[in-house]
Protein backbone atom coordinates (compact mmCIF):
# COMPACT_ATOMS: atom_id res chain seq x y z
CA UNK A 1 0.00 0.00 0.00
CA UNK A 2 1.38 3.22 -1.21
CA UNK A 3 1.92 6.39 1.21
CA UNK A 4 -0.27 9.42 1.31
CA UNK A 5 -0.56 12.83 3.03
CA UNK A 6 -2.57 10.82 5.85
CA UNK A 7 0.54 8.92 6.99
CA UNK A 8 2.32 12.00 7.55
CA UNK A 9 2.51 12.60 11.47
CA UNK A 10 1.84 16.13 12.48
CA UNK A 11 2.90 19.29 9.96
CA UNK A 12 -0.89 19.71 9.53
CA UNK A 13 -0.08 23.40 8.28
CA UNK A 14 2.27 21.96 5.43
CA UNK A 15 -0.43 19.68 4.40
CA UNK A 16 -3.02 21.97 4.04
CA UNK A 17 -0.86 24.23 2.03
CA UNK A 18 0.35 21.47 -0.43
CA UNK A 19 -3.44 20.00 -0.92
CA UNK A 20 -4.76 23.39 -1.00
CA UNK A 21 -2.42 24.83 -3.86
CA UNK A 22 -2.95 21.46 -6.18
CA UNK A 23 -6.67 21.67 -5.21
CA UNK A 24 -7.03 25.23 -6.31
CA UNK A 25 -4.46 25.00 -9.33
CA UNK A 26 -2.00 27.15 -7.91
CA UNK A 27 1.21 25.10 -7.34
CA UNK A 28 4.17 27.24 -6.65
CA UNK A 29 7.59 26.98 -9.16
CA UNK A 30 9.41 27.06 -6.20
CA UNK A 31 9.02 25.49 -2.28
CA UNK A 32 11.71 25.16 0.02
CA UNK A 33 10.63 22.72 3.06
CA UNK A 34 13.43 23.22 6.32
CA UNK A 35 13.56 21.35 9.47
CA UNK A 36 16.20 19.68 11.45
CA UNK A 37 17.35 16.31 10.07
CA UNK A 38 15.13 13.30 10.26
CA UNK A 39 11.71 15.30 11.11
CA UNK A 40 10.36 14.11 7.76
CA UNK A 41 10.71 16.57 4.75
CA UNK A 42 11.67 13.91 1.91
CA UNK A 43 8.80 11.58 2.86
CA UNK A 44 6.41 14.82 2.43
CA UNK A 45 8.65 16.07 -0.79
CA UNK A 46 8.20 12.78 -2.13
CA UNK A 47 4.18 12.85 -1.23
CA UNK A 48 4.06 15.92 -2.81
CA UNK A 49 5.55 14.97 -5.87
CA UNK A 50 3.90 11.74 -5.97
CA UNK A 51 0.41 13.38 -6.24
CA UNK A 52 1.58 16.02 -8.55
CA UNK A 53 2.04 13.70 -10.88
CA UNK A 54 -0.52 11.19 -10.10
CA UNK A 55 -3.02 9.84 -13.39
CA UNK A 56 -5.78 10.92 -11.15
CA UNK A 57 -5.11 14.35 -10.55
CA UNK A 58 -6.75 14.40 -7.05
CA UNK A 59 -5.14 15.74 -3.51
CA UNK A 60 -4.32 12.54 -2.59
CA UNK A 61 -2.11 10.09 -4.48
CA UNK A 62 -4.09 7.28 -5.80
CA UNK A 63 -0.98 4.69 -5.04
CA UNK A 64 -2.81 2.50 -7.79
CA UNK A 65 -2.20 4.34 -11.40
CA UNK A 66 1.69 3.54 -13.21
CA UNK A 67 3.10 7.14 -12.04
CA UNK A 68 2.25 6.39 -8.50
CA UNK A 69 3.84 3.37 -8.65
CA UNK A 70 6.83 4.28 -10.29
CA UNK A 71 7.04 7.54 -7.66
CA UNK A 72 6.78 4.71 -4.96
CA UNK A 73 9.83 2.54 -6.21
CA UNK A 74 11.97 6.25 -7.69
CA UNK A 75 11.63 5.48 -11.14
CA UNK A 76 9.01 8.28 -12.26
CA UNK A 77 10.83 10.16 -15.37
CA UNK A 78 9.21 13.43 -13.99
CA UNK A 79 10.98 13.05 -10.68
CA UNK A 80 14.40 14.27 -10.57
CA UNK A 81 16.45 13.64 -7.81
CA UNK A 82 19.35 16.20 -7.74
CA UNK A 83 22.63 14.04 -7.51
CA UNK A 84 25.76 15.73 -6.68
CA UNK A 85 29.73 14.32 -7.34
CA UNK A 86 30.76 15.65 -3.67
CA UNK A 87 28.91 14.40 -0.75
CA UNK A 88 29.69 17.83 1.29
CA UNK A 89 29.07 20.39 -1.85
CA UNK A 90 26.10 20.92 -4.42
CA UNK A 91 28.72 22.54 -7.27
CA UNK A 92 27.77 24.79 -9.97
CA UNK A 93 28.27 22.23 -12.26
CA UNK A 94 25.84 20.09 -10.78
CA UNK A 95 23.23 22.50 -11.20
CA UNK A 96 24.11 23.05 -14.68
CA UNK A 97 24.02 19.20 -15.29
CA UNK A 98 21.35 17.94 -13.27
CA UNK A 99 18.85 21.31 -13.71
CA UNK A 100 19.17 24.15 -16.33
CA UNK A 101 20.62 21.82 -19.19
CA UNK A 102 17.39 19.93 -18.54
CA UNK A 103 14.85 21.97 -17.45
CA UNK A 104 13.35 22.90 -21.26
CA UNK A 105 13.04 19.46 -21.81
CA UNK A 106 8.89 18.99 -21.19
CA UNK A 107 7.68 16.04 -19.07
CA UNK A 108 7.20 13.18 -19.91
CA UNK A 109 4.02 11.62 -19.59
CA UNK A 110 2.95 14.43 -16.80
CA UNK A 111 1.57 17.97 -16.19
CA UNK A 112 4.35 18.54 -14.04
CA UNK A 113 7.81 17.76 -14.13
CA UNK A 114 9.42 17.84 -10.21
CA UNK A 115 13.27 18.52 -9.18
CA UNK A 116 14.01 17.57 -5.73
CA UNK A 117 16.81 18.87 -4.23
CA UNK A 118 17.61 17.34 -0.57
CA UNK A 119 20.13 19.09 1.81
CA UNK A 120 19.97 22.52 -0.54
CA UNK A 121 21.93 23.91 2.35
CA UNK A 122 25.03 22.36 0.93
CA UNK A 123 24.57 24.40 -2.63
CA UNK A 124 27.62 26.75 -3.11
CA UNK A 125 26.92 30.53 -3.73
CA UNK A 126 27.67 30.37 -7.41
CA UNK A 127 25.39 26.98 -7.56
CA UNK A 128 22.36 28.80 -6.09
CA UNK A 129 23.16 31.90 -8.22
CA UNK A 130 23.15 29.05 -11.11
CA UNK A 131 19.65 27.62 -9.69
CA UNK A 132 18.21 31.31 -9.49
CA UNK A 133 18.58 31.83 -13.32
CA UNK A 134 15.89 29.30 -13.75
CA UNK A 135 14.00 29.89 -10.82
CA UNK A 136 13.42 33.60 -12.04
CA UNK A 137 12.20 32.48 -15.15
CA UNK A 138 11.11 28.65 -15.25
CA UNK A 139 9.11 26.60 -17.57
CA UNK A 140 5.31 26.54 -16.08
CA UNK A 141 5.59 23.30 -16.04
CA UNK A 142 8.42 22.55 -13.49
CA UNK A 143 8.07 22.79 -9.96
CA UNK A 144 10.99 22.74 -7.62
CA UNK A 145 11.01 21.28 -3.85
CA UNK A 146 14.40 22.40 -2.14
CA UNK A 147 14.75 20.50 1.42
CA UNK A 148 17.47 22.12 4.45
CA UNK A 149 18.43 21.21 7.79
CA UNK A 150 18.68 25.16 7.71
CA UNK A 151 18.12 27.86 5.95
CA UNK A 152 21.05 30.24 7.20
CA UNK A 153 23.17 29.06 3.79
CA UNK A 154 20.29 30.14 1.39
CA UNK A 155 20.74 33.28 -0.29
CA UNK A 156 17.96 35.83 0.16
CA UNK A 157 17.16 35.83 -3.78
CA UNK A 158 16.25 32.16 -3.61
CA UNK A 159 14.39 32.38 -0.65
CA UNK A 160 12.36 35.19 -1.78
CA UNK A 161 11.14 33.14 -4.78
CA UNK A 162 10.40 29.94 -2.78
CA UNK A 163 7.11 29.27 -0.69
CA UNK A 164 8.96 28.44 2.60
CA UNK A 165 7.44 25.78 5.07
CA UNK A 166 9.37 25.14 8.22
CA UNK A 167 8.68 22.11 9.58
CA UNK A 168 7.07 22.06 13.25
CA UNK A 169 8.09 19.84 16.20
CA UNK A 170 5.19 16.82 16.45
CA UNK A 171 2.79 17.21 19.16
CA UNK A 172 3.67 14.03 22.09
CA UNK A 173 -0.04 12.93 21.85
CA UNK A 174 0.03 12.70 18.08
CA UNK A 175 3.77 10.94 18.23
CA UNK A 176 2.12 8.58 20.96
CA UNK A 177 -0.57 7.53 18.55
CA UNK A 178 1.71 7.01 15.63
CA UNK A 179 4.24 4.46 17.77
CA UNK A 180 1.67 2.96 19.78
CA UNK A 181 -0.77 2.19 17.08
CA UNK A 182 0.90 2.15 13.50
CA UNK A 183 4.24 1.09 15.26
CA UNK A 184 2.78 -1.34 17.88
CA UNK A 185 5.60 0.17 19.96
CA UNK A 186 4.56 -0.59 24.18
CA UNK A 187 3.59 2.78 26.05
CA UNK A 188 6.53 2.14 28.51
CA UNK A 189 8.92 2.31 25.24
CA UNK A 190 6.75 4.81 23.59
CA UNK A 191 6.97 7.22 26.53
CA UNK A 192 10.87 7.24 26.27
CA UNK A 193 11.08 7.66 22.45
CA UNK A 194 8.65 10.70 22.53
CA UNK A 195 10.58 12.37 25.30
CA UNK A 196 13.85 11.42 23.64
CA UNK A 197 12.69 12.58 20.25
CA UNK A 198 11.25 16.67 21.25
CA UNK A 199 8.88 16.13 18.48
CA UNK A 200 11.47 14.83 15.88
CA UNK A 201 9.40 11.68 14.43
CA UNK A 202 12.44 10.19 12.85
CA UNK A 203 14.46 10.27 16.18
CA UNK A 204 11.64 8.75 17.95
CA UNK A 205 10.72 6.21 15.18
CA UNK A 206 14.68 5.09 15.09
CA UNK A 207 14.62 4.28 18.77
CA UNK A 208 11.61 2.39 18.97
CA UNK A 209 12.60 0.26 16.07
CA UNK A 210 15.88 -0.06 17.36
CA UNK A 211 16.95 -3.85 18.00
CA UNK A 212 19.25 -2.66 20.56
CA UNK A 213 16.62 -0.78 22.60
CA UNK A 214 16.96 -2.40 26.16
CA UNK A 215 20.88 -2.25 25.67
CA UNK A 216 21.09 1.06 25.09
CA UNK A 217 18.60 1.97 27.62
CA UNK A 218 20.44 -0.50 30.08
CA UNK A 219 24.04 1.08 29.39
CA UNK A 220 23.31 4.44 29.78
CA UNK A 221 21.02 3.96 32.90
CA UNK A 222 24.01 1.82 34.21
CA UNK A 223 26.51 4.62 32.93
CA UNK A 224 24.07 7.74 34.97
CA UNK A 225 24.06 5.49 38.44
CA UNK A 226 27.91 4.51 38.52
CA UNK A 227 29.18 7.88 36.75
CA UNK A 228 30.45 9.37 39.88
CA UNK A 229 32.60 5.83 40.56
CA UNK A 230 34.29 5.40 37.37
CA UNK A 231 37.52 6.83 35.69
CA UNK A 232 36.95 9.22 32.91
CA UNK A 233 38.86 5.79 30.20
CA UNK A 234 35.80 3.52 31.68
CA UNK A 235 33.25 6.34 30.97
CA UNK A 236 34.82 6.31 27.43
CA UNK A 237 34.85 2.72 27.10
CA UNK A 238 31.22 2.75 27.67
CA UNK A 239 30.31 5.06 25.68
CA UNK A 240 32.65 3.52 22.36
CA UNK A 241 30.35 0.69 23.40
CA UNK A 242 26.80 2.85 22.51
CA UNK A 243 28.49 3.43 19.16
CA UNK A 244 28.56 -0.73 18.35
CA UNK A 245 24.83 -0.72 18.44
CA UNK A 246 25.05 1.67 15.32
CA UNK A 247 23.64 4.17 18.28
CA UNK A 248 24.42 7.85 17.36
CA UNK A 249 26.32 9.43 20.31
CA UNK A 250 24.48 12.55 20.76
CA UNK A 251 21.27 10.91 20.20
CA UNK A 252 22.62 8.94 23.58
CA UNK A 253 23.75 11.92 25.17
CA UNK A 254 20.36 13.12 24.62
CA UNK A 255 18.83 9.62 26.72
CA UNK A 256 21.22 10.99 28.91
CA UNK A 257 19.22 14.77 28.93
CA UNK A 258 15.75 12.78 29.63
CA UNK A 259 17.00 10.99 32.46
CA UNK A 260 18.48 14.07 34.21
CA UNK A 261 15.04 15.81 33.54
CA UNK A 262 13.62 13.43 35.52
CA UNK A 263 15.74 13.99 38.24
CA UNK A 264 14.78 18.23 38.30
CA UNK A 265 10.53 17.10 37.49
CA UNK A 266 11.55 14.66 40.86
CA UNK A 267 13.41 17.44 42.85
CA UNK A 268 10.52 19.98 42.06
CA UNK A 269 7.16 17.65 42.68
CA UNK A 270 8.37 14.64 44.49
CA UNK A 271 5.80 13.02 42.45
CA UNK A 272 6.97 9.87 40.24
CA UNK A 273 3.99 9.73 38.40
CA UNK A 274 5.32 11.98 35.11
CA UNK A 275 8.52 10.48 35.41
CA UNK A 276 9.77 8.36 32.40
CA UNK A 277 12.36 6.47 34.13
CA UNK A 278 10.22 5.55 37.22
CA UNK A 279 11.15 2.04 37.51
CA UNK A 280 14.96 4.16 38.64
CA UNK A 281 12.84 6.11 41.19
CA UNK A 282 15.36 4.73 43.74
CA UNK A 283 18.13 6.50 42.07
CA UNK A 284 16.46 9.47 40.68
CA UNK A 285 15.35 10.21 44.20
CA UNK A 286 19.05 9.91 45.55
CA UNK A 287 20.54 12.18 42.90
CA UNK A 288 17.51 14.74 43.07
CA UNK A 289 18.44 14.88 46.91
CA UNK A 290 22.36 15.38 46.68
CA UNK A 291 21.92 17.90 44.02
CA UNK A 292 20.71 21.40 43.37
CA UNK A 293 18.40 22.87 41.01
CA UNK A 294 21.70 24.72 39.37
CA UNK A 295 23.83 21.70 39.37
CA UNK A 296 21.02 19.84 37.40
CA UNK A 297 20.91 22.90 35.03
CA UNK A 298 24.36 22.80 34.88
CA UNK A 299 25.20 19.22 33.67
CA UNK A 300 21.74 19.34 31.27
CA UNK A 301 23.65 22.11 29.20
CA UNK A 302 26.93 20.41 29.65
CA UNK A 303 25.12 17.63 27.92
CA UNK A 304 24.22 19.78 25.08
CA UNK A 305 27.72 21.16 24.25
CA UNK A 306 28.78 18.13 24.25
CA UNK A 307 26.57 17.48 21.74
CA UNK A 308 27.82 20.80 19.96
CA UNK A 309 31.93 19.87 20.35
CA UNK A 310 30.72 16.12 18.87
CA UNK A 311 28.73 17.49 15.72
CA UNK A 312 31.46 20.38 15.31
CA UNK A 313 34.81 17.39 15.45
CA UNK A 314 35.92 18.35 18.50
CA UNK A 315 37.87 15.51 20.31
CA UNK A 316 35.52 12.86 21.80
CA UNK A 317 37.46 12.15 24.49
CA UNK A 318 38.16 15.96 25.09
CA UNK A 319 34.20 16.42 25.00
CA UNK A 320 33.38 13.59 27.20
CA UNK A 321 36.36 15.05 29.69
CA UNK A 322 34.78 18.46 30.03
CA UNK A 323 31.01 16.35 30.03
CA UNK A 324 32.49 14.09 33.00
CA UNK A 325 34.11 17.16 34.74
CA UNK A 326 30.96 19.00 34.91
CA UNK A 327 28.84 15.74 35.79
CA UNK A 328 30.89 15.00 38.77
CA UNK A 329 31.58 18.52 40.22
CA UNK A 330 27.44 18.39 40.46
Amino acid sequence: MGTTFADIVGQDQIKQQLQGAIENGKVSNAYLISGEARTGKEFIAKIFAKTLVCEKGGTEPCNECHSCIQADTFNHPDIIYLQHEKPGTIGVDDIRLGINDTVIIKPYSSKYKVYIIEEAEKMTPQAQNALLKTIEEPPEYVVFIMLCNSMEQILPTILSRCIVLKMKPVRDDEMRKYLMQVLKIPDYRAEICIAFARGNVGRAKALAQSEDFDKIRKEALSLLKNIYDMELTDVIDALKRIKEFGFNIGDYLDIMSVWYRDVLLFKATHDMNHLIFRDEIQYIRKVASRTDYEGIEKVTEALENAKKRIESNVSFELAMELLMLTIREN
